[in-house]
C-alpha cells in the first residue's frame, strides 16, 4: 500500500535536549540546581530558543510529551 506521508508535518513539534554542566551556568541558576552537576536544557528545534532547564533527561521527556512535543538528544 502506498500512502503519502509528509515527514515534515510534525517537524515543529520537536524539542532538543542537551546536558549542561551546572558550573557553566550563571550563579543564580547554579543555586537553583542544588547538588546537581549536570542539568538538561530544552530548546525549540526550529528557532533554537531555550525553553527550560530540567533536573534530568526523564523529566525533559515528560515535559515535552505533556506539551505534545517529541524530545531528541543533542550531542
Amino acid at each position: 500500500m502506498k500512502t503519502p506521508y509528509d515527514l515534515n508535518e510534525n517537524a515543529s513539534r520537536i524539542v532538543y535536549v542537551k546536558p549542561v554542566a551546572v558550573a557553566d551556568l550563571p550563579a543564580e541558576v547554579q543555586e537553583q540546581a542544588g547538588e546537581a552537576e549536570i542539568i538538561y536544557s530544552v530548546h525549540d528545534a526550529g528557532s533554537g530558543e531555550q525553553l527550560a532547564f530540567v533536573a534530568d533527561r526523564k523529566l525533559a521527556d515528560l515535559l515535552a510529551a505533556e506539551h505534545d512535543y517529541s524530545a531528541v538528544t543533542v550531542h
